[in-house]
C-alpha cells in the first residue's frame, strides 16, 4: 500500500546501474555508437521493384529512340503521350493528381532509404567492433515475462518491450503490492542486464490486484 492508501501504482527506475548485473560483470567491453544503432533492413523488395521499373522504362525509351534514329515511326505510346501533353495543361485535375502520386511515391522511397527499418530488432552488445547482433523484441519480452512469473505473488504479467522503455504490468493475488513490485524490479533489472542489449531500456513496473468477478 502507498502512503496515501492507494494500492498498486507505477514506479520508474533504471534497469541496472552501470557496471552492475551479470551481463556487465562478464566484461563485454565498451559499446560503440555503431553498436547502439538499430540494424538496417536490406529493403530488397522495394529496391528490386524500383530497379525493375526504371530498367524497363529506360529500355523501352532507348529502343524507341534508336528506332526513330533508324527512320522508323515512334511507338504508339509516345505519339499518344505527345498528344496528351499538347491537349492538357498543368492546371487540370488529372495532371495535378498524377503529379501528387509521383511526389508521394518519391517521398515513400526516400523514407525507405533513410530509415533503418527492422523495428522489431534490438541491437545487442558486441566485443568485436566488426560484429553486429540483434534480439527480437517479442523474444526479449517473453524472457522478461517468464522471469516475472517466478516472483512469489505474481499471477499475471504483461510486458511491452521497447528500445528505450520496458513497461511491465503485473497482477498479484497475495503479498503486499509494494513488496511484489520491489521484487519484480530487482528480478527484471537483472533479466534486462542479462539480455546483453547495447542500450538498456528504462524499467517501468506497475502492480495491482486482479479484478474480482462476481
Amino acid at each position: 500500500m502507498h502512503g496515501d492508501g492507494r494500492p498498486g501504482g507505477g514506479h520508474r527506475r533504471r534497469a541496472a546501474a552501470p557496471g552492475t548485473g551479470p551481463a556487465h560483470r562478464a566484461g563485454p567491453g565498451p559499446v560503440t555508437a555503431a553498436h547502439r544503432d538499430r540494424p538496417r533492413s536490406a529493403r530488397r523488395l522495394p529496391a528490386a521493384l524500383a530497379a525493375l521499373v526504371l530498367l524497363t522504362a529506360s529500355g523501352v525509351l532507348l529502343y524507341d529512340l534508336v528506332a526513330v534514329r533508324a527512320d522508323r515511326p515512334a511507338m504508339q505510346w509516345r505519339r499518344e503521350l505527345g498528344g496528351l501533353l499538347d491537349r492538357h495543361t498543368l492546371e487540370e485535375a488529372i495532371v495535378l493528381l498524377g503529379g501528387a502520386v509521383a511526389v508521394l511515391a518519391g517521398l515513400w522511397l526516400l523514407l525507405l532509404a533513410f530509415t533503418p527499418g527492422l523495428r522489431g530488432v534490438l541491437p545487442m552488445r558486441a566485443t568485436d567492433p566488426g560484429a553486429r547482433a540483434g534480439l527480437g523484441r517479442r523474444a526479449a519480452g517473453l524472457v522478461l515475462r517468464d522471469r516475472a512469473m517466478e516472483v512469489p505473488g505474481v499471477r499475471t504479467v504483461r510486458v511491452r518491450m521497447g528500445r528505450t522503455r520496458v513497461a511491465v504490468r503485473a497482477g498479484s493475488h497475495f503479498r503486499e503490492l509494494d513488496e511484489v513490485r520491489a521484487d519484480l524490479e530487482q528480478v527484471l533489472a537483472v533479466g534486462i542486464a542479462e539480455l546483453g542489449l547495447a542500450q538498456e531500456p528504462e524499467l517501468h513496473v506497475r502492480v495491482s490486484r486482479p479484478d474480482r468477478k462476481g
